[in-house]
């Protein structure tokens, strides 16, 4: 670990006190209404950081959480979270990183070194796409797409506000929620929606 990823897990609980303190980054949507999206979640596909595809209809049965990720971020220490969420879910619970260098540029390396880098660091054994863009623009990756697309998902066009924006897909593809950077993935409200 680089001193400073050691300056930014050591400053990460400072940051989330702070983040609850003013009410930053925790804002949540919910589909309260249930509301079943146009375009099927289960017709996408990922590719992978290590070329591979993963298709999204493999994920029926089983909640799947897609995070945009950073390895240079004030919330890069959520990989750890991220990490334990997956292994006390991981009956129920997919957890796809999306590295991207929209934010900051705080994801500057290759699909390699970030791999490396999050396993080595956070032990990270959920999938990591390939790095994409996931703010609203031409090149967008297609899965946020769908995510911040209310005409695909059905109710949502919230795209994400910074790293580590959380999107919550549940058993039968139907978006559920999304969660803000400050939310941390072992936070209450993300366990409560995990066992809905």
């Amino acid at each position: 670990m680089t001193r400073k990823h050691k300056i930014l897990k050591a400053i990460y609980p400072f940051l989330m006190f702070i983040t609850r303190l003013f009410r930053k980054n925790v804002s949540m949507l919910a589909n309260e209404a249930q509301v079943k999206p146009p375009k099927s979640f289960y017709d996408l596909e990922v590719r992978l950081n290590n070329g591979s595809i993963l298709k999204m209809d493999s994920l029926r049965g089983k909640k799947v959480m897609l995070v945009n990720t950073a390895s240079e971020c004030g919330y890069t220490p959520q990989y750890d979270a991220l990490q334990k969420l997956y292994e006390n879910y991981e009956d129920r619970l997919v957890i796809i990183g999306f590295p991207a260098n929209d934010f900051g540029h705080q994801e500057k390396g290759s699909d390699e070194s970030i791999a490396e880098f999050c396993k080595i660091n956070f032990g990270v054994s959920f999938p990591l796409a390939k790095k994409s863009q996931v703010i609203k623009t031409a090149d967008q990756n297609p899965v946020f797409k769908w995510l911040s697309n209310k005409s695909t998902n059905g109710w949502n066009d919230q795209a994400p506000t910074w790293n580590f924006s959380k999107y919550l897909v549940d058993e039968n593809g139907i978006l559920r929620n999304y969660f803000e950077p400050g939310i941390s993935p072992t936070d209450n409200v993300i366990k409560k929606a995990l066992e809905k």
